[in-house]
């Protein structure tokens, strides 16, 4: 079976993105290995400096790569990344799964993004969308476009 990771630096506070997440990932259960991972965000001033955010990205980086599976295919989310389809989401899952190293590790970084080191050594840097969304949002979202993807692997009615 499949193992997927989630990694996402952050908290979900607000009920609503916590039960949405929480049903995808009940779902996702009977798919896959599936975890979530929450890091610490770096706590940064009101107004922080270039700097300060580059320093603070590297620390969160240095929690991902701990938190990584061994030998695993990294996504970073990230704005830059490329835009794929549910489709081709679907076939990056089909992939790994059928690669002999069935791991995924889908990396989503803290409000002001994830560290070059950490997409540098991605596998796949993937954006979501040109669109801005609230950033707990995205965990949402991208639980729901995992187990869209094992659904349409499956042959299932659930992405028409």
């Amino acid at each position: 079976m499949m193992s997927v990771r989630m990694i996402c630096v952050g908290k979900l506070r607000e009920p609503f993105y916590r039960d949405a997440f929480a049903e995808y990932a009940k779902r996702l259960g009977g798919y896959c290995r599936f975890e979530c991972t929450e890091l610490q965000e770096v706590r940064l001033p009101d107004q922080p400096s270039e700097r300060e955010i580059a320093a603070a990205l590297d620390k969160e980086a240095d929690l991902v790569v701990k938190s990584m599976l061994q030998g695993s295919y990294i996504v970073a989310l990230c704005v830059e990344g490329r835009k794929l389809s549910s489709e081709d989401l679907a076939s990056v899952l089909r992939a790994r799964e059928s690669s002999g190293k069935p791991k995924i590790c889908f990396v989503i970084g803290s409000s002001y993004g994830l560290s070059d080191k950490i997409k540098r050594s991605a596998d796949l840097c993937l954006s979501m969308s040109d669109m801005t969304f609230p950033h707990h949002l995205a965990r949402v979202m991208l639980a729901e476009q995992i187990y869209r993807g094992f659904k349409i692997n499956e042959g299932s009615s659930y992405h028409k």
